[in-house]
């Protein structure tokens, strides 16, 4: 499955290093541009305050001990469709996100690029 996400703008936040490099990784093989990673809710901020919301994000739940929910809340607001990745249960997520997709950490290239690919079609996001 190639150039599936041909020029779609992907944000990742997700704090363990080789797994964002893995995220990107996969991403950019099937045509993406990826924002980030970054692996923190400072440098996630700062990064949307310097571009244009993406058309996805993938959003770890915990980041070094804080949650992404704060980050959520901004990429929501702008109608920005979310896919959070955890090990944990999700009973984490807020109420305000029953219905959004999660990704059960630990997690395959195609299980993620099947998710990823669902989310944006059910936001009408692909090509």
């Amino acid at each position: 499955m190639q150039n599936t996400l041909a020029g779609r703008r992907i944000l990742v936040v997700e704090d363990e290093y080789i797994l964002a490099q893995c995220l990107c990784e996969l991403l950019e093989g099937d045509g993406a541009e990826v924002l980030g990673p970054v692996g923190n809710l400072q440098d996630a901020g700062a990064l949307l305050d310097s571009i244009a919301l993406p058309d996805a994000a993938i959003l770890d739940i915990n980041l070094g001990g804080e949650n992404v929910f704060p980050v959520a809340d901004r990429l929501s607001s702008g109608q920005v469709p979310l896919l959070f990745t955890s090990g944990y249960d999700r009973e984490l997520v807020p109420a305000r996100y029953a219905g959004s997709m999660q990704c059960t950490k630990p997690f395959g290239v195609e299980q993620m690029r099947t998710m990823l690919m669902a989310l944006l079609d059910a936001n009408g996001d692909v090509h």
